[in-house]
């Protein structure tokens, strides 16, 4: 076994209707599931998020969603709160075909610091765990998919290439936020990062 597929935040609260949707999020899951009947490896990625997180714009005094501030491990964008933990909202969404994964990684349950990236923090030195993981396993190629594109699947895969994975992003089974440029930045700096996009 040599291949994992790495299934992003496909939760209720990223779908439509859900506080931080993304356009189309729903559309992918047919997709995702028809990959993990072939995959070696399945791990699914959960945002979790206390309430008052430190990335909820309703932390912060006179701060609106989206607003850009600076936080001691460096930018921060503000979100509407989002995937709380054990709310609906966080729940995976339910045509997900969830009992396929072999591990659950739950991030941004540090109240102080967001997670995007499955491996790290958003300070960049915390892990996760999914990485000793995966090299445990013997695994050194990922597939990517699901939620959102420009963020955490970005993030992701970014890191992943950095710590030696062979990645490539399914951008047809991903959607983004977009968010002032960040889709054409986020494929950029993919690409930039050696990322593979099919």
């Amino acid at each position: 076994m040599t291949k994992a597929l790495i299934v992003i935040d496909v939760q209720n609260d990223f779908c439509p209707h859900g506080a931080l949707a993304v356009s189309g999020g729903d559309e992918i899951i047919e997709g995702i599931n028809a990959l993990m009947n072939d995959a070696e490896a399945v791990v699914l990625t959960q945002d979790w998020h206390p309430a008052g997180h430190s990335s909820f714009a309703s932390s912060h005094t006179d701060k609106a969603p989206y607003d850009l501030i600076d936080m001691p491990y460096g930018d921060q964008m503000l979100w509407p709160d989002h995937c709380i933990i054990g709310s609906t909202g966080a729940r995976f969404h339910t045509d997900l075909h969830r009992d396929r994964a072999d591990l659950v990684i739950r991030k941004g349950y540090n109240p102080q610091i967001d997670s995007y990236s499955a491996f790290f923090e958003n300070d960049q030195t915390t892990p996760t765990g999914l990485e000793g993981y995966l090299k445990s396993r013997g695994i050194s190629e990922l597939v990517m998919v699901g939620l959102a594109l420009d963020f955490c699947v970005n993030f992701s895969a970014v890191d992943a290439a950095k710590l030696g994975f062979d990645v490539t992003v399914k951008t047809d089974l991903c959607r983004a936020i977009d968010l002032n440029g960040s889709l054409e930045s986020a494929m950029s700096g993919m690409q930039s990062a050696k990322v593979k996009l099919a």
